[in-house]
């Protein structure tokens, strides 16, 4: 059961009202999440900001995807996980890529696992990382730019992730058939 609200364009305070019209010219809707958020004009400022300077990282759309992805799985997010496959579909990324981060098994290049490897690593063990784990990273093709921007994906779905578990968010109609569970 939910314990909070999820607001509306009508319900939410008025410092959030323009951050969720905002939403909705992006999304062609107010994504649930977003309609969480708005309770809080800064957390919900916060998270669309994050989102934007992530998307405008150094990453390719799979490398997003997978960052995304990992993060979300490892959080076991019942609501980010379909989200994120929707957003990797609309993106054209490999369904295979999708399917594998959703069902943790191995990614189809090694590339792309070392991303996986490394961001699951962050996530575990707070951002304490081997020398040999940045090695194995940095010789994928990676460099310390990429490792920077993981965490900044990080920080996104912190945000995302932790709410989403807090307010038990519905799943949006437009996600539900990508519904997922650990």
């Amino acid at each position: 059961m939910s314990n909070l609200k999820v607001h509306t364009l009508e319900t939410a305070p008025e410092a959030s009202k323009p951050l969720l019209e905002n939403s909705v010219k992006e999304f062609g809707m107010l994504p649930n999440l977003h309609g969480v958020l708005a309770e809080s004009p800064g957390l919900l400022e916060a998270y669309k900001m994050l989102h934007k300077l992530f998307q405008n990282s150094s990453f390719n759309t799979e490398e997003l995807t997978v960052v995304w992805q990992t993060i979300n799985v490892e959080h076991a997010c019942h609501y980010c996980v379909p989200a994120h496959t929707a957003i990797a579909q609309m993106m054209k990324v490999d369904a295979k890529i999708t399917e594998a981060l959703r069902n943790s098994e191995a990614l189809p290049n090694e590339k792309l696992q070392a991303l996986h490897d490394t961001t699951l690593s962050i996530v575990r063990n707070r951002g304490v990382v081997s020398e040999a784990e940045l090695e194995t990273f940095y010789a994928a093709g990676y460099n310390q730019r990429h490792i920077l921007e993981i965490i900044l994906g990080l920080s996104q779905k912190l945000i995302s992730n932790y709410t989403n578990h807090i307010a038990n968010t519905p799943v949006d109609a437009p996600f539900e058939k990508f519904t997922w569970s650990k």
